[in-house]
């Protein structure tokens, strides 16, 4: 399995709904590494890395959990970090 990493941003009503710790959970799920935190212009920013099929099922859930809240995803490939030993909520 190759490993790949991905930076996604949220934008919509994702903060102050439980987006951070659902979507630490559904990562948790996934077998995903990284993190998931508030951005200062009301975005959610996370940082995903595990197998490219996970990451698309999480971030797939994660659109299905806040279908009524999240108005647009902003994916990037970005270079894989061995440093994340899990996931995780960030601030």
């Amino acid at each position: 399995m190759s490993q790949q990493a991905k930076y996604i941003v949220f934008y919509g009503r994702v903060q102050g709904v439980g987006f951070r710790f659902t979507a630490m959970n559904i990562a948790n799920r996934c077998e995903l590494t990284g993190y998931v935190r508030n951005r200062s212009d009301g975005a959610v920013e996370m940082f995903a890395q595990g197998n490219g099929e996970d990451i698309s099922d999480c971030i797939r859930d994660i659109r299905e959990s806040f279908a009524g809240y999240i108005q647009d995803v902003k994916t990037k490939d970005v270079p894989y970090d061995q440093n994340y030993e899990n996931f995780k909520i960030t601030f």
